[in-house]
């Protein structure tokens, strides 16, 4: 009996040894197949860098990777599809801040949840905002803009890209630091709310670089602040919010990388090491810094840690503003 209990001992033994090298090997092999990436609305910032990556992974695998536009309601549809696909590691997921750090707090049924149903996997890049002015606004500075907000006694208008956007929580945010009455005006997209300030209907929003730059380089705009604790490359001129006396106001757009809950650790690892060697590639920080963007790869211990982090930063922003789900 005794022979017979080691020898089920060592046959059990053996057969978890089995297992346990198969989902190793499988990411040895990883990928034998296409793999897609969903996305958000084709041409955004998020857009064009996962095709920067998408086009350098397809190199290193050897195989197709297919970029998946999904747009709509702050890239909670693309996120939901992800987080409800197989977990083979052969669909991922590009999501942006909205859909993870503040669509908890926003949407009251949303079709997934950001912790449970995603795994990370690098956090990719983060670009900060500019708070730019049209030209006619009487202020040279953060300190000068927000006096003269306090002055106005219906407060200004403050044009953003949507509710619960980037930009849209900047301007709130802001307005809960320094008391000056920013009113959001929502446009449909930030390319929109720049046009709004362009033509006058409202006087300041917060944008991201590419949005912001060639139209103040065009005299069209002036900017006081950009939302990071360093400047910007492509507009050294500009000061951060820490320089100009508001480092509360620190506000970044970022997005990162993300496998459906449940991909074999071994092929997450995989893609953390993947994406983090692409990312550190000079060709690869310069395409970023040419969105006006900036490589930030990491683990993914370091990136959920930023998500829980992101998370409550926002959440109590808009609990404060008052924002109610949809």
């Amino acid at each position: 009996m005794r022979a017979l209990q080691r020898i089920t001992s060592a046959a059990l033994i053996a057969a978890s040894a089995v297992i346990a090298a198969v989902p190793a090997a499988a990411a040895q092999n990883y990928p034998t197949k296409p793999v897609r990436i969903i996305t958000g609305s084709s041409g955004a910032l998020g857009d064009i860098i996962t095709r920067q990556l998408a086009l350098r992974l397809g190199e290193r695998w050897g195989q197709p990777v297919v970029v998946e536009n999904r747009p709509g309601a702050g890239l909670t549809i693309g996120t939901a599809v992800a987080a409800q696909s197989p977990s083979d590691g052969y669909t991922l997921l590009m999501a942006d801040r909205t859909s993870i750090a503040t669509a908890p707090s926003l949407y009251q049924n949303l079709a997934y949840d950001p912790v449970k149903d995603l795994a990370p996997i690098t956090l990719v890049a983060t670009t900060p905002l500019v708070l730019i002015a049209h030209p006619s606004v009487p202020a040279s500075d953060l300190r000068e803009f927000i006096a003269y907000v306090k002055q106005l006694p219906q407060g200004l208008a403050h044009g953003d890209g949507g509710p619960g956007t980037v930009n849209h929580l900047a301007g709130e945010l802001m307005k809960q630091l320094t008391g000056a009455d920013l009113m959001p005006i929502h446009y449909k997209g930030t390319g929109a709310a720049m046009m709004g300030i362009l033509g006058g209907e409202v006087k300041v929003g917060f944008s991201l670089p590419p949005i912001a730059l060639p139209q103040l380089r065009a005299g069209k705009v002036k900017a006081y602040v950009v939302t990071s604790k360093k400047r910007l490359a492509g507009a050294p001129d500009i000061p951060t919010v820490g320089e100009a006396g508001l480092p509360e106001l620190e506000s970044e757009y970022w997005i990162g990388m993300f496998a459906p809950a449940g991909t074999p650790p071994a092929i997450v690892n995989k893609l953390n090491r993947d994406f983090v060697e692409i990312l550190q590639t000079a060709a690869m920080r310069t395409a970023l810094l040419d969105q006006g963007a900036e490589p930030v790869p990491g683990t993914q211990s370091e990136f959920a840690a930023f998500i829980k982090s992101e998370t409550l930063k926002w959440g109590k922003v808009i609990r404060t503003a008052g924002l109610k789900p949809e």
